[in-house]
């Protein structure tokens, strides 16, 4: 790491610790050449695969438009924030660990849809009748049929 007061490269750790719940470290340290002190701060960069679309093209894994899709399939339920936190967080975790560099958005969709049917089955049939497309009110009970016939989420499994 080089100063940020006279641009030498020989700085010395004098104090590591963790910060930000343990995602971040915190690092206080010392110029060997002016003597000055200050801290930086080193998180680590997870990369999120690249998104093959349906139509073949390929794009940046967007969170925020994983967020909103989230949100707007939950919108006016009855859903902890803290608890969407958990699942967006969950389904970034899951993405990442998958390992691709490129994944296809309909696995992505099955991701989220995994981590919805588990906050809130409304927000599950939302998500589900724009993802997959709902052409048809027998396609809607279909789905609400297989989500009748699977056992409850406890609480206990979020």
């Amino acid at each position: 790491m080089h100063c940020p007061f006279c641009g030498a490269h020989d700085t010395k750790v004098n104090d590591s610790r963790l910060v930000a719940e343990g995602d971040q470290v915190r690092r206080r340290r010392e110029c060997l050449s002016c003597g000055e002190r200050f801290t930086t701060y080193e998180t680590a960069e997870l990369v999120l695969p690249r998104v093959i679309k349906q139509d073949g093209s390929r794009e940046l894994f967007d969170e925020q438009k994983l967020r909103a899709g989230m949100l707007r399939a939950l919108e006016k339920r009855p859903v902890d924030t803290e608890a969407v936190e958990a699942a967006l967080q969950r389904v970034r975790h899951q993405i990442r660990a998958l390992g691709e560099r490129e994944l296809q958005s309909r696995q992505i969709g099955e991701v989220v849809m995994q981590h919805l049917k588990q906050l809130d089955q409304v927000a599950y049939i939302r998500f589900a009748s724009v993802y997959r497309s709902f052409k048809d009110l027998d396609e809607f009970r279909a789905e609400i049929d297989r989500l009748s016939q699977e056992p409850s989420p406890s609480a206990d499994d979020h």
